[in-house]
């Protein structure tokens, strides 16, 4: 099902800007900026793969939602 709706908002936001408000990290891996959220301020922004090399906050989130040692 999680599939499903990920290829929908795929096709849905081709060409498009979009905002997307997700707890799940795979929704939004895709996505062009992601602006990572705590305790109601931006603390961190980039692409999955930047967010992923600066080993911050959203590295941690990602490595406790995917359980990537």
């Amino acid at each position: 099902m999680e599939r499903i709706v990920q290829s929908a908002m795929e096709q849905l936001t081709v060409g498009r800007t979009s905002f997307v408000i997700a707890h799940r990290l795979s929704s939004i891996k895709n996505a062009d900026i992601i602006l990572v959220m705590k305790d109601g301020d931006i603390i961190e922004s980039g692409s999955h793969q930047e967010l992923l090399s600066k080993n911050g906050f959203y590295t941690e989130l990602y490595k406790n939602q995917f359980e990537i040692a």
